[in-house]
């Protein structure tokens, strides 16, 4: 898996993978255009695009209604290090009559893969590579 994020002036980048591409900027009041989510907007629709495909799934799988399913992520923003903490995934659900399937969709959501990539924190490495600029 990869993703290519090319600097496009100012605060915005663009970001490709597989053949599809966002914009990622900055608001105004933080000296970007708001052309875009800021990455740790990303990051939340990242989770909760990956809890409500684990809870479609779970619906789907079991041929249950999924309309009206809805995800909502927030967490809150923290100093020293810079980092956002305290993430909730509040799952909106269809009306099911069997109330077992609640704790199903739960343990499917906690499945999700960027929840378990969160929750037990990975390695990072970081590395830089100085290239030429190209000669026009």
């Amino acid at each position: 898996m990869e993703a290519i994020i090319e600097h496009q002036g100012g605060v915005e980048f663009a970001v490709r993978t597989r053949g599809h591409r966002l914009i990622t900027d900055q608001p105004v009041e933080s000296g970007g255009a708001d052309g875009g989510m800021t990455p740790p907007e990303l990051l939340l629709a990242s989770l909760g695009a990956c809890a409500g495909h684990y809870a479609a799934e779970y619906l789907r799988a079991r041929s249950l209604p999924s309309a009206g399913l809805r995800v909502r992520v927030s967490a809150e923003k923290a100093l020293q290090p810079a980092r956002l903490t305290g993430f909730l995934v509040d799952v909106e659900l269809p009306a099911l009559e069997d109330l077992r399937h609640q704790e199903g969709i739960l343990r499917a959501v906690k499945r999700c893969l960027i929840h378990n990539t969160l929750f037990h924190a990975p390695a990072i490495d970081v590395r830089l590579h100085a290239v030429a600029a190209a000669a026009v």
